[in-house]
């Protein structure tokens, strides 16, 4: 099984690169956003799923998918203010690491990018691949889109 990489396209936040790695940096700040309708959004990308009981702490945050049990996501690594790394936990069914890198534009604009690392075999890959691909600029898109503060 050899890792799939998946790369988002390229966001511009309207906030300084600080703080918007110090809001990523902690899953308490995301876990403010998730609610039964983000819950319910993502339960489509995974059919016949449903995803509840999301919570979080400061380094990890776990969720139930139903019919595949919990799997979650920890922070691995930080390099302040530029970059997070984060491993999948749980029972996710393959090896999957996710980077968050920032970089500063202006003193009030940065940009971001998020590249996905996922062991898929072939099959898995051809499956499930071209959907990895929208997820990940979805997520991007949503995480630019957050209200940093």
């Amino acid at each position: 099984m050899s890792a799939s990489k998946y790369v988002s396209d390229v966001k511009t936040i309207a906030q300084n690169q600080e703080i918007v790695f110090n809001f990523l940096n902690n899953f308490n700040n995301l876990g403010k956003f998730f609610n039964e309708y983000t819950l319910a959004q993502i339960s489509q990308q995974i059919p016949n799923a449903q995803i509840s009981d999301f919570t979080s702490d400061e380094e990890n945050c776990s969720f139930n998918i139903s019919g595949y049990g919990e799997a979650g996501f920890k922070i691995i690594e930080r390099e302040a203010p530029k970059m997070i790394k984060i491993a999948g936990t749980g029972k996710i069914p393959f090896e999957v690491f996710l980077w968050i890198q920032i970089l500063p534009v202006t003193p009030y604009q940065s940009k971001m990018r998020l590249t996905l690392h996922a062991g898929l075999n072939m099959m898995m890959k051809m499956v499930v691949g071209k959907k990895m691909k929208e997820g990940i600029n979805k997520l991007a898109e949503a995480l630019a889109q957050l209200p940093y503060r």
